[in-house]
């Protein structure tokens, strides 16, 4: 296998046209590079252009950016759903499909076969590390997690994850990619699940759900302490509502399935509001009660 190297990246692949992939590829034409954006599904691919297009427009209206930089950047992104094509020619790909490792071992294995030699192949997975796919790639130490946080445009961090056989080219030219992505990247230097962010946040949730749980706070009253003592943006349960109390459950059952602990498995407030169909912000109840 050849050496990978930041000055080898000139065009990004990037698998999954949904909320994350899509922003991904948008993060990187506009830091200049040349990126396809696959998916097998035909409409997400046109639902995904269309919004990344009102989202740059918007950006131009309010002055954030010049409506040259605008177009540019659009007119380095190409939607496909041909794998195959997409892949011959990638020198970096960043698979953000389904959290089924079924369908992720598939396309690393697809990926073995059709991307260069050179070429990194890394997986934004915010809960199964890459280990779980790099043996399907024939090329484990090019695999690594690039795990960006949504909305990836917006958010600065991405969390790089070596496992045991990712080299260290691979790890610096993925932390270099990042930066030039304009993101602030950290490197986990061992697989742990929910890796660092989440696993920070899922200790401030668990503690405010057993403040709230015992009777102790309100959950309008915990949130102002995060914000106001702690200067944290939103309070927990403000934060679990907008990341969606589905998502949340959905993570520590992934978490209990690699731990086998049983405090890791969704809290029964949760669970309960899941059941409910109640999941935040976007089903317009959760901790808190949203207008239309």
């Amino acid at each position: 296998m050849s050496t990978p190297s930041i000055e080898n990246i000139k065009h990004i692949l990037v698998i999954g046209s949904g909320a994350m992939g899509s922003q991904i590829g948008m993060v990187a034409a506009l830091a200049g590079y040349r990126v396809s954006v696959q998916d097998i599904a035909e409409d997400m691919l046109a639902q995904a252009k269309e919004q990344l297009s009102t989202r740059m427009q918007a950006n131009v209206a309010k002055g954030r950016m010049d409506a040259e930089d605008a177009e540019a950047a659009l007119g380095r992104l190409a939607f496909t759903t041909d794998l195959a094509a997409a892949a011959a020619d990638a020198d970096f790909v960043i698979e953000a499909a389904t959290e089924r490792l079924d369908i992720k071992r598939q396309i690393f294995e697809q990926l073995g076969a059709l991307a260069p030699a050179h070429a990194i192949l890394a997986t934004n997975s915010s809960t199964l590390g890459s280990s779980k796919v790099a043996d399907a790639s024939g090329r484990p130490e090019q695999v690594c997690n690039m795990h960006f946080f949504n909305p990836a445009l917006v958010m600065k961090c991405v969390e790089v994850v070596r496992h045991g056989q990712t080299s260290d080219a691979t790890v610096e030219a993925t932390m270099e990619l990042a930066r030039r992505f304009g993101k602030e990247p950290v490197l986990i230097n061992r697989e742990i699940p929910g890796f660092v962010a989440n696993r920070l946040m899922g200790a401030v949730q668990k503690e405010a759900l057993a403040l709230h749980s015992a009777g102790i706070a309100s959950v309008e009253d915990i949130d102002t302490t995060a914000k106001a003592a702690l200067g944290h943006p939103m309070g927990p349960f403000e934060l679990m509502d907008m990341v969606g109390l589905d998502v949340i459950a959905f993570i520590a059952e992934a978490t209990h399935a690699e731990t086998g602990n049983d405090d890791d498995l969704p809290h029964p407030a949760i669970a309960r509001l899941v059941a409910e169909g109640h999941l935040g912000r976007k089903s317009g109840q959760g901790w808190y009660t949203y207008g239309k």
